[in-house]
């Protein structure tokens, strides 16, 4: 579709790249709000509402398909009311109406396809539909059409159908305070059983297909292989790290993650990379090789905040949401757009790019063919396309061609280094540049830990611009944080996993850098989530702020999806502060929540695995870490050193000055903190657990004693 000879719709005011990328859809679109809704209920018009996110590949296909349709466009525009809603910038709208199609059809998605009434309530939704039916599925014209017949011939029907939906979908409430006991330590095996029941013994991560890389419920195995002694849970863990980062879930050239694969194999991919994906993942690397001390684990991590270092930071120093899974290439039939064509690869394109033997070397190594190393049905575009995957270890390798290791390893570097240079005169993927809060708090945690972990400067630097940025610019002068920035504009009320997931990112970016600054932000934010979701009658705390526009339903995320919980960020960011400060309110917080979540979560505490992570932090035990800068502080970073190079999951660190204003600032944050327990000049570090404190020590073995 041509945008010169199209007019634009009403997209096109829109901040939001993904409402940008369909103004010129000859589709009638609104953005989400009130000029939409009054011209529904005035012209007694059924509302179409299409909610996905800017690199997604099926949303894309359903644009192309049916969006940039005339036909199809002017059905629409005369039958229904159409509203375009990016589920990044608007998770509240996107979590009610997702909820509904998963009550309806059992399955949810995106794009999601949902149809409304004037007053906003759903009566009928799916995910993609193709544009006529194929694959057992109606198309999308048909069920227009069906849609259209039913609401002019059976109004009633209609209204009965979604007020019956809404009470379905509507939000429990639990009454955490009174009458409710505090869960058990007992939920944290039962999960760990429901785990090894699910999981995938020959190939990592849980079911069959398709395989996302559930990085929270890998966290609480290896917190809970840690706690327990657990070797098998630490195995599921690795298993599946190990399995992912050798697979096409991982870009070898380029570093980072794809979302998720279509196989069991974790060898196909859907090629969008999102930046949460990055921040979960190199977290659980960091922390697994904190854990086994396997230096695989940290190459990875490394290599994926690099990735995002290069390739996902702005010139202001935040992050961006997201690279498309579709890219341009030149064909037989002209300029084409293309999943994955960015990432694959035929053998006769690596012949080229490579000498005879270090292709021979490299083609073993990533299982590339001449016929493809894709074994399913795909597009034409796809025929003899290779994805990058390693299906011979080194060693294999080396056996094969009778080189030693470090040779073959050295070919294998050369090699991506050519393939990377050849892949970068390519057209890149399309980057969404909306800086989200929620997702940056996220990155700014794993760069902190990298720093901490890694001993990489520019770690510390990414995670102070990101959080400096969203300090300046998406938080109001009122305090009010903001949870969408884009194109100079801050603008949506933050929803409570903007708040946690950054007040937990403040926290591990203060003990990256023992700047108060970031302490008092995140005492102010966990001000703030008190304020603005807590749910007094219910316990536990809403997505959305009392501020904030109001839906059909007001809802809680004790459930995950691709991220974690709110309410299970907003747990760990309440216990975390109120064993630094000794506030019995943060406390008392943390344990309604707590309260609150087994109603929410089903049976196998599987889509609750944050929270099941707060609660065994929660049931301790606790590892509060005070250092007293003295005079003489040659032995810090050796203590330092001590400290972050072990996993300590509950820990948190306290650093006062010697003199000065920072030193002021930590006193009076925490005021419980007492006089220093001084060693002569040294400085000295007071390890305290289950508020049991240990005498001070002043250097790196000293330290090292009191964690074995």
């Amino acid at each position: 579709m041509n945008p010169d000879k199209i007019q634009a719709n009403r997209l096109l005011s829109q901040k939001s790249p993904y409402l940008l990328q369909h103004a010129y859809n000859p589709v009638d679109w609104y953005p989400w709000g009130e000029e939409a809704f009054r011209k529904a209920r005035e012209t007694h018009k059924p509302i179409f509402l299409s909610v996905g996110y800017s690199t997604c590949h099926w949303c894309h296909v359903m644009a192309a398909e049916s969006f940039s349709n005339p036909e199809t466009a002017k059905y629409l525009n005369e039958n229904f009311v159409s509203v375009k809603v990016d589920r990044e910038e608007r998770p509240d709208i996107d979590r009610v109406y997702m909820q509904a199609v998963q009550a309806m059809t059992g399955s949810g998605g995106w794009p999601l396809s949902v149809f409304l009434t004037g007053e906003l309530k759903p009566f009928y939704g799916g995910t993609y539909f193709p544009p006529r039916g194929r694959w057992g599925k109606p198309g999308f014209f048909e069920i227009l059409s069906a849609i259209h017949e039913m609401w002019t011939s059976n109004p009633a029907g209609i209204s009965e159908s979604s007020e019956a939906l809404l009470r379905a979908i509507g939000e429990k409430r639990f009454f955490a305070d009174q009458g409710m006991s505090f869960p058990d330590e007992h939920l944290l095996d039962e999960a760990y059983e429901n785990c090894g029941a699910a999981f995938d013994r020959s190939f990592g991560g849980f079911g069959i297909e398709p395989k996302f890389p559930q990085e929270t419920l890998l966290g609480f195995l290896l917190r809970y292989g840690y706690r327990r002694g657990n070797p098998d849970a630490l195995a599921m863990v690795e298993t599946s790290l190990r399995k992912m980062a050798l697979g096409g879930l991982r870009d070898h050239l380029g570093g980072g993650f794809h979302r998720y694969t279509t196989d069991r194999e974790w060898h196909l991919p859907h090629f969008e990379k999102m930046l949460y994906n990055q921040a979960l993942l190199s977290r659980l690397y960091l922390e697994t090789y904190q854990v086994t001390q396997n230096s695989f684990y940290a190459a990875i991590a490394r290599e994926t905040l690099d990735y995002v270092l290069r390739d996902l930071t702005d010139d202001f120093g935040a992050f961006c949401a997201a690279e498309d899974a579709d890219s341009w290439e030149v064909s037989g039939n002209g300029r084409v757009k293309s999943e994955g064509v960015f990432y694959v690869w035929t053998a006769a394109e690596i012949r080229d790019c490579l000498d005879k033997d270090l292709s021979e070397v490299f083609n073993f190594h990533y299982g590339i063919r001449d016929e493809g190393n894709v074994e399913t049905n795909l597009p034409e575009e796809w025929r003899g396309r290779n994805i990058l995957s390693v299906c011979q270890s080194v060693e294999a390798t080396a056996k094969r061609f009778g080189m030693s290791r470090e040779r073959v390893e050295r070919i294998l570097e050369n090699a991506r280094s050519v393939l990377s240079a050849k892949r970068a005169s390519k057209p890149r993927p399309y980057r969404d540049d909306k800086i989200l809060t929620d997702w940056n708090a996220l990155m700014i945690s794993s760069f902190s830990i990298g720093f901490r972990v890694l001993g990489d400067i520019r770690y510390q630097r990414a995670a102070m611009g990101a959080a400096d940025f969203l300090l300046a610019r998406l938080k109001r002068k009122d305090g009010r944080l903001m949870h969408r920035y884009a194109d100079g504009e801050a603008a949506i009320p933050a929803f409570l996993p903007d708040y946690a997931f950054f007040t937990c990112g403040l926290i591990d970016l203060y003990e990256a850098t023992f700047d108060p600054r970031y302490l008092e932000e995140a005492m102010s934010l966990c001000r703030e989530i008190m304020r603005l979701f807590r749910d007094a009658d219910g316990g536990g705390f809403f997505l959305t702020g009392g501020d904030s526009e109001r839906l059909i339903l007001r809802q809680k995320d004790f459930q995950e999806g691709a991220l974690p919980s709110g309410n299970a960020a907003a747990a760990l960011a309440f216990l975390r502060l109120s064993r630094l400060s000794g506030d019995r309110e943060l406390e008392t917080n943390a344990a309604n929540i707590l309260r609150a979540f087994p109603e929410h979560c089903g049976d196998s505490g599987m889509g609750c695995a944050h929270m099941l992570t707060a609660l065994a932090a929660f049931a301790g035990p606790g590892c509060e870490i005070v250092i007293d800068e003295g005079p003489d502080n040659s032995d810090l970073e050796d203590m330092l050193r001590v400290i972050d190079s072990r996993f300590l999951p509950e820990k948190t660190v306290l650093f006062r000055d010697l003199e000065g204003e920072n030193r002021k600032k930590i006193e009076a944050l925490f005021p419980s903190l007492g006089t220093r327990a001084r060693q002569g000049n040294k400085t000295a570090v007071t390890v305290c657990r289950n508020r049991t404190c240990l005498p001070a020590v002043v250097s790196g073995p000293e330290l090292e004693g009191l964690f074995k």
